[in-house]
Parts: structure tokens; C-alpha cells; sequence
């Protein structure tokens, strides 16, 4: 039973229209390049007889006679399976299950790649996240090494958190003449209550209480197998595969190693083999995804007010399939889409609670009722409109029904009749020292205007050690620079949220500009990211200095500097010193990745491709 549909909103359908018609040419590039890929028959038969036998040398009995004889259609399975990486854990034995599934419904499985997968909340502040953006662009680029063997007529990619999905969508978009679908791994079980958990850091922060107190607030946070369970990157990603249509319905926030979990996984191999070209259901990934799919995941992050990394990497998606999306967008679909959830940092609860309130398709179906969601857009399940389903056993067998038709928790999640704020949270912000982003989801009001002297760091630390020094008790806008892409990979600088919201909590007015970036958890502190262009190329933050008076104006969107345009324009920029950003953990070998990166609000990818031709 699908979602009654609605006419789409006037400001969507002219927001999908504008990118329709910047990305006209690109598009078109695009279709073309994959429309010329589809193939006449199971893709291994082009290849020659000694070409088969080494992709079929490994395989068991039954695939390899299959794969001889050409009578199933192969299935490649791209995994970012690591057992430290706890989101990714529970990917160790989905060959298996995949593999036993794919036979079901005479079809193989062979896993075509793997690709790496760090852990955010293990580098964070550390030397290793000044690679963490760019491992989005080198899974895309393992993931094309997977499915570059051109034997698979329909991909399952496994992935979960920061940068992986991402990167596997861009893959997948510049393999979109194959099927794809992406099949998750579910969030861990709830732990220690996320408020908690920052009570502790703050109190570190203050010198309060010890590290043995942190450890243990940390470790009974993050306990087991499965996706952190605040609403940062990792689950934003899993809600954004959902709206766009790349799960299953009802797929995104099922625990790991549960039953139901299991029979999704099987599911999804069950439908790949529907979908792939010589199947009933044709459904080539780089046709499903078009501007509808992406306006879709713009509305959705807005909704459900996810995480700013997808200022950047929805562009970048977007881009693989040869549609142009720019911070605009974003901030026209925000100002018309309710946020219908509160999930830590922007509540108390966590996404099991979530999930167990109404979940997916609760939200589905609200913002489709509400004109919000592009509904005729296609999913592997069909029209999104079909999405306000959930999983369920019936009978022992998997089946899907409607999604409740009242929140379970209005505190947690609501009706888009009644929502928590009329916009999704995210600004645009413009002005003199240049274009960025802010999420106000989690900002009270009276902070959406902040205006005081500026103090310059070069970096998270030289804050971090000011404010241990005491040196930062008073008003000011803390400009943290160089911290671009192309100066040391745009790490998260989500370690300098304790300090500021200390500073915060003791009445001081305290805001942050950057040109680096934050986490999904960004928190409540009045914050200017993504600011372009970087410092590092010479952008307006390199000719701030100590006491210029910022004004920081969520409400108006104005990033502003109280200087004279003319001095602040004759003033010599601040050079970039890499310091140790260069060099260590093998960032040297990531030079190239620093030096070809586009700008932040373009992506920050090393893929300028559009359409079919690279840039």
C-alpha cells in the first residue's frame, strides 16, 4: 500500500527545476555515457574464455558451472568490512548470508572489492582525520577497482558511516548503468543516554573530573557492534539512502545481528536479482537517481536536521551523476521544510528511539502528505511514495506494513503539522569573509545573532590551549583557519566543542568561524563552517586578525567583519604553514588529494566530474 500523494510544494518543484536545468547539459553527458553501457546479455559474456575462468576460478562449485554457463545473473558485493570500526563489524559474515540468499533465487554473489572504512570517533583530533575526508574520494576510486572487472549485473555495497557511503554512492553513480543497492548493518543497542555523555566531556573539559570518568562515560557510550547511536554523519547517511531510495523501506535503523536484520540483508540480494538488466525490474542506479532523488535527500537531512558533512558530500554525489547542487539549494529547501525530529545533539534521545517511535516511515510519509518529498521518485522498492512502509515478521516470513500512523513519542518525533520548527536548520552564510554553512537546530535563539571581537587560530590545538590557559574567558568569535582541504584534508574539529560550550555555559557570547568543518554532532555552540574560499587559497579568513569585530547572523544568513573592505582587502594575507600537516601517518601521500581538491562548496572532492566527462 503506497502513500497518498500530494502536488509537491512551490518552492521544491522550482528548486528541482533550477537544478534541472543547470545540470541539463551535464545530465545528459551522463545518461548517455551509461544508457551506452547497458548490456545485451549477463556481462560476463563479452568477456573472452580466459577472462571467465579467472573471475570464476575461486568460486564454488555451483557459482563457477553458473558462471560458465552463463545462467544466473552475478551480483558484486562492495564491502567496507573492518572489526574495529563497530558500525562495520557485523559486515564480517554478510558474504555468507548474501552469498546462501543470491542461490535462493538462482543467482551468484561474489564479493568484488572492499574498500577501507576509519572510524571518525577514533581519529578525532588526531593526526589520522586530516585523511578521513579524502578516504571518501579513494573508496570511490577502490569501489570503481572492484566493479571495474565488468562481470557483475548488479551490485549490493556495504557501508554505514562518514565518508563510506558517500563514496560508495559516487561509485555507484559512475557504474549506473548497474543496479545497485546498499544494504546497512543497523545502529548498536542504546548505552549510556547521549546527554550524559556530554555532561562528562564538559566536566573534563573543566577539569572536573578525571580521565578514568571520561573513559567509562565513553566506553559505556560506544559498546558494541553497530552505528553510534546519536543522529551525526553515520546515521544522517543511513536516513539519506532511505529518501533516496536506495535501501529497502524500513531498512536504516534495524540493530545488527537480529533476525529481522538478517532477513532485510537477505531481501536485498533477493531484490537485486529482480533489478539487473536482464531481470523483470530493470533499474540501472545512475537512471533511479536524478534531481527528484537528490532534492529528496536535501529535504530529508532538513527534516530530520542531519549532519552539515552533507553540505559536502551530497554535492559531490550529486555530481557523479551529472547534476550541479549548490549551497542555494540548501538553504531554499531548509526554509520550507519542518524539522520533524529530535535526536541528540539536537534531544535527549538516540535513533533506537527513534526507529521505535515511527522511524522512516513515519517521516516518509509526513513530508510526501506535505508536498516536501518528491514521491514519484524511484526506489529499488519502487516510488518513494511506498517508503512509509516498515519490516515486520509475519508469520516467520519478511513483510513490509504501513508505518504507525501517530508518533509514538512527540517529543522524540512529529507530524509535519506540528513541528518542532517550521525550517530545517540550516543556513546559508554570506558575506565579506566568504560563503559557508550553520546548523541552528540545536542553537537556542537568542544565539542566532552573535557579534564580538575576533581571536585567530591557525589550529583546534592553539584554541584547545588557550582555553586551558585561561586566556578565553570573555566575548569573542573564534576564527579557526586553515583547516580547508587543500591545507590539511578538512579534519572535523568537533574536539573544539567542549571548550567553546563551556565558554558558553559561563554567559560568554561565543560563536566559531572556519573554513574547516564539524561533525553530525555539532552541538549548540553558534558555528560558521565550510567557509570558502579557504584561507589557504587566500580566502578573506587569512586577513582576519585579533580584535575585527565578526558578526555572526543566522537569522539574516550575513557572515560579516566590521573592517573597511578596502583595508581588509589591502591587508596581506596570513601564509599556511603545514607545520606537520604534510608529513606523518602517510598524509604525504595524500599531497595530490590536497592540491587538486575542488572547494568546499563544490564538494571538496577530487572529482570535478560532471555528467559523463571529467572536469
Amino acid at each position: 500500500m503506497g502513500t497518498l500523494m500530494t502536488d509537491i510544494h512551490p518552492k521544491i518543484a522550482a528548486v528541482t527545476e533550477r537544478i534541472r536545468q543547470r545540470s541539463a547539459e551535464t545530465r545528459a553527458d551522463y545518461l548517455e555515457m551509461i544508457r551506452a553501457r547497458r548490456p545485451k546479455d549477463f556481462a560476463r559474456k563479452q568477456m573472452s574464455d580466459a577472462n571467465l575462468a579467472h573471475a570464476s576460478a575461486g568460486c564454488a562449485v555451483i557459482e563457477k558451472a553458473q558462471l560458465l554457463g552463463a545462467g544466473w545473473p552475478n551480483i558484486g558485493i562492495i564491502t567496507s568490512y573492518n572489526d574495529m570500526l563497530s558500525a562495520h563489524a557485523p559486515y564480517e559474515h554478510y558474504p555468507e548470508i548474501i552469498r546462501s540468499a543470491a542461490r535462493e533465487v538462482h543467482a551468484i554473489a561474489q564479493v568484488a572489492g572492499g574498500v577501507p572504512a576509519m572510524c571518525d570517533g577514533v581519529t578525532q583530533g588526531q593526526q589520522g582525520m586530516e585523511l578521513s575526508l579524502f578516504s571518501r574520494d579513494v573508496i570511490a576510486m577502490a569501489s570503481a577497482v572492484g566493479l571495474s572487472h565488468d562481470v557483475y549485473d548488479a551490485a549490493l555495497h556495504l557501508g554505514v558511516c562518514d565518508k563510506i557511503v558517500p563514496g560508495l554512492v559516487i561509485a555507484a553513480l559512475r557504474f549506473g548503468w548497474i543496479p545497485s543497492i546498499f544494504v546497512p548493518a543497523g545502529p548498536m543497542p542504546s548505552g549510556l543516554p547521549n546527554p550524559e555523555k556530554l555532561r562528562i566531556r564538559q566536566l573534563y573539559a573543566e577539569g572536573k573530573v578525571g580521565r578514568d570518568a571520561l573513559l567509562k562515560a565513553e566506553a559505556e557510550s560506544y559498546h558494541a557492534q553497530g552505528t553510534c547511536t546519536f543522529y551525526g554523519t553515520a546515521n544522517s547517511n543511513q536516513m539519506l539512502m532511505e529518501v533516496m531510495g536506495f535501501h529497502l523501506p524500513g531498512a536504516a535503523f534495524v540493530n545488527p545481528g537480529t533476525p529481522l536484520r538478517d532477513a532485510l540483508t537477505r531481501a536485498a540480494t533477493h531484490r537485486a536479482a529482480e533489478i539487473h538488466a536482464q531481470g523483470s525490474s530493470y533499474m540501472p542506479a545512475g537512471e533511479m537517481i536524478d534531481e527528484r532523488s537528490i532534492v529528496n535527500g536535501i529535504v530529508g537531512l532538513m527534516a530530520t536536521g542531519g549532519s552539515t558533512n552533507h553540505a559536502l558530500h551530497l554535492p559531490a554525489m550529486a555530481a557523479a551523476a551529472g547534476i550541479i547542487v549548490t549551497l542555494e539549494d540548501f538553504a531554499e529547501i531548509s526554509s520550507v521544510v519542518p524539522l520533524l525530529m529530535r535526536v541528540y545533539p539536537n534531544g535527549a534521545a538516540d535513533v533506537n528511539h527513534f526507529h521505535a517511535a515511527g522511524g522512516m516511515g513515519f517521516v516518509i510519509r509526513e513530508l510526501v502528505q506535505a508536498g516536501l518529498l518528491h514521491g514519484d521518485a524511484q526506489g529499488v522498492a519502487g516510488p518513494i511514495s511506498a517508503y512509509s512502509q516498515e519490516p515486520y515478521f509475519d508469520g516467520g516470513k519478511l513483510a513490509w506494513r504501513e508505518a504507525p500512523a501517530e508518533s509514538g513519542d512527540p517529543d522524540v518525533i512529529r507530524p509535519a503539522s506540528d513541528p518542532f520548527s517550521s525550517d530545517g536548520g540550516l543556513r546559508f552564510m554570506d558575506g565579506p569573509l566568504g560563503r559557508g554553512v550553520s546548523k541552528v537546530s540545536a542553537i537556542a535563539k537568542e544565539k542566532h545573532v552573535i557579534e564580538a571581537p575576533a581571536i585567530v587560530f591557525d589550529s583546534q590545538d592553539a584554541l584547545k590551549a588557550a582555553f586551558e590557559a585561561g586566556r578565553l574567558n570573555r566575548d569573542f568569535v573564534a576564527v579557526v583557519r586553515f583547516q580547508g582541504p587543500s591545507a590539511n584534508g578538512m579534519p572535523e574539529l568537533h574536539s573544539l566543542m567542549p571548550p567553546l560550550s563551556v565558554l558558553q555555559d559561563k554567559g560568554f557570547k561565543v560563536a566559531l568561524v572556519t573554513d574547516g568543518r564539524m561533525s553530525g554532532a555539532s552541538g549548540k555552540v553558534p558555528s560558521a563552517i565550510h567557509v570558502s574560499p579557504e584561507a589557504a587559497r587566500g580566502g578573506p579568513l587569512a586577513r582576519v586578525r585579533d580584535g575585527d569585530v565578526i558578526e555572526y547572523n543566522a537569522t539574516t544568513g550575513r557572515l560579516d567583519i566590521k573592517v573597511d573592505p578596502d583595508e581588509l582587502a589591502a591587508r596581506l594575507p596570513a601564509r599556511f604553514r603545514p607545520n606537520e600537516s604534510a608529513s606523518g601517518l602517510s598524509r604525504e601521500m595524500f599531497s595530490y588529494f590536497r592540491q587538486m581538491s575542488s572547494a568546499a562548496d563544490m564538494g571538496a572532492s577530487q572529482f570535478a566530474f560532471l555528467g559523463g566527462k571529467e572536469d
